[in-house]
């Protein structure tokens, strides 16, 4: 674990002096990208490292995607990130700091041919939480239509759905589908063959801030880990998830 983090470690050791404390959420634990217990993971490290860069001090908070949106509203939070401008939130979005590639995938056993996203209506389906809004109106108008459409707070059970033929169809992140499947192996079959069906273009996600002006800061830190090489040692340095 120390071997991912030495490339940037300098920056989250070096002296912080009277640093705002900025109170960002995270989902829960969705590997590679959160890894919630160790507080690492592809997008916690840029998100962590643009907000060092940035002059705050991060104060990570971690909660289901849907009680972290209620928290930004009530002020109980300064930002969350894996949002967009799509998540219906009045919030100031900083830019872009990471594109998903999401995917619908069946088991291949089921012979589906999915070509756009409208016809996703037709099986049941299992998405992350707030994917209905993130993943754009196309998306939002099929999910909202159809009643055999569902989201999971813990993104593991989407594993345990696809496989046990429990639900037709998983949206989301092939890497973090991947990364579950090695601690759902006891329970079903993961040695399926899944088929992905490539409907989505790349999602860009920001964090979205109470204030513009944390949202500018962000802005400013998250330059600064592009320009400096920080942020492409952060990819690397989970490139074999």
């Amino acid at each position: 674990m120390l071997s991912r983090v030495w490339p940037w470690l300098w920056l989250l050791l070096a002296p912080v002096v009277m640093a705002e404390p900025l109170r960002i959420g995270f989902g829960t634990h969705k590997p590679p990208y959160v890894f919630e217990n160790e507080k690492r993971g592809l997008e916690y490290d840029i998100v962590a490292a643009a907000v060092q860069a940035a002059g705050y001090q991060l104060d990570a908070r971690f909660a289901p995607m849907e009680r972290l949106h209620l928290a930004i509203v009530r002020g109980e939070l300064d930002g969350i990130a894996t949002t967009n401008t799509f998540s219906g939130v009045q919030a100031h979005y900083s830019e872009p700091y990471i594109h998903c590639q999401n995917v619908a995938l069946a088991l291949s056993s089921r012979g589906y041919r999915i070509t756009d996203i409208a016809e996703l209506g037709r099986y049941s389906v299992s998405a992350f939480q707030r994917a209905r809004y993130l993943l754009g109106p196309e998306f939002q108008a099929m999910a909202e239509a159809n009643p055999r459409y569902r989201e999971e707070a813990q993104q593991i059970n989407r594993n345990r759905l696809l496989y046990s033929g429990r639900v037709e169809v998983a949206v989301g992140d092939p890497r973090i589908l991947r990364y579950f499947n090695r601690e759902v192996a006891e329970q079903v079959d993961t040695t399926q063959p899944v088929t992905q069906y490539m409907l989505f273009p790349p999602t860009a996600y920001s964090v979205g801030f109470r204030l513009p002006e944390q949202a500018e800061g962000f802005n400013r830190g998250l330059a600064i880990i592009r320009e400096n090489g920080l942020y492409r040692e952060i990819e690397r340095s989970y490139a074999d998830y």
